[in-house]
């Protein structure tokens, strides 16, 4: 199975810049006559579909979307070498910082919502990550 990774934007160039800027990312292919934006550099690449606020997300839907800060249970953890320098760049670029970096028998995260209101996490390892804590 392969995984694609989509995330909704209201601004194609600004997300691009946020994604690149931001958490490193670089910019791949543009598609469907420049509304999507493939960026690279990650395990699985994401695609930043242009998609304005007001318009709804499925034709069953009766929510529209809407760019302010919102909350969903699926979100994007980060993985980086120095989550200080990751928050820096991520803030630099249009971020902001819900909570600052907290510590855990493996590792460190810091929690952060993107300019489009999505929710993202860096983490930073320590020891064998995850596999502290495992069964």
């Amino acid at each position: 199975m392969e995984l694609l990774i989509n995330i909704d934007v209201d601004d194609l160039a600004r997300g691009i810049d946020f994604y690149a800027q931001g958490l490193g990312l670089r910019p791949g292919r543009t598609l469907f006559d420049g509304s999507v934006a493939e960026m690279l550099g990650g395990n699985a690449p994401i695609y930043l579909l242009a998609k304005p606020a007001g318009t709804r997300p499925t034709t069953r839907a009766a929510t529209r979307r809407d760019y302010r800060r919102h909350w969903t249970p699926v979100h994007l953890d980060f993985v980086v070498a120095d989550l200080e320098q990751a928050i820096e760049r991520a803030l630099a670029a249009g971020a902001e910082i819900e909570d600052w970096p907290q510590e855990f028998a493996w590792g460190r995260q810091a929690t952060l919502s993107d300019p489009f209101g999505h929710g993202l996490c860096f983490i930073e390892w320590k020891g064998q990550g995850y596999g502290t804590v495992a069964d």
